[in-house]
């Protein structure tokens, strides 16, 4: 009996060269991608680039009520715009964002926020106490549409 045995499987031996057109498609993207970015980066067109300039600004106040509502007012006159009630889930959520860094630097809730239209279409919440703001445009027109239109009410 022979100790050498013959296998039944074929064996295929590995190709001598790695395929031209995987390097020249990885090269491709790999220049398309730096080439991108450089444009990006000299036009200024990047998610550092400048705001667009204000359209609106109003300073507002929000406060919990007790009954579970919450009081919107001018952070300049503190008169009362409205009260939300119900659940007014993304108007919480928001708010809520921005208090719990309040919350973190010991800040009160008494300071106004900025909610501002600039000229693009864009929404924005911003804490002037923490630097921290919500661009409202990111969670589609409804949400947006929660917030802009305390920039044209008037006091109740």
């Amino acid at each position: 009996m022979s100790l050498t045995h013959t296998s039944t499987f074929a064996r295929k031996s590995a190709p001598d060269h790695f395929p031209q057109w995987v390097l020249y498609c990885a090269a491709g993207i790999l220049a398309f991608s730096l080439v991108s970015v450089g444009l990006i980066r000299l036009t200024g067109n990047g998610p550092d680039q400048r705001a667009a300039a204000v359209t609106l600004q109003r300073s507002l106040v929000f406060q919990d009520h007790q009954d579970g509502g919450v009081r919107v007012a001018d952070g300049v006159t503190g008169e009362t715009l409205t009260v939300l009630h119900g659940e007014q889930g993304f108007v919480r959520g928001a708010l809520r964002a921005l208090a719990r860094e309040r919350f973190s630097r010991g800040i009160g809730s008494a300071s106004p926020f900025d909610l501002i239209a600039h000229v693009d279409g864009r929404v924005t919440l911003f804490d002037p106490s923490t630097g921290q703001r919500v661009d409202l445009e990111s969670f589609g027109p409804t949400n947006t549409a929660e917030f802009a239109r305390f920039l044209a009410m008037r006091p109740e």
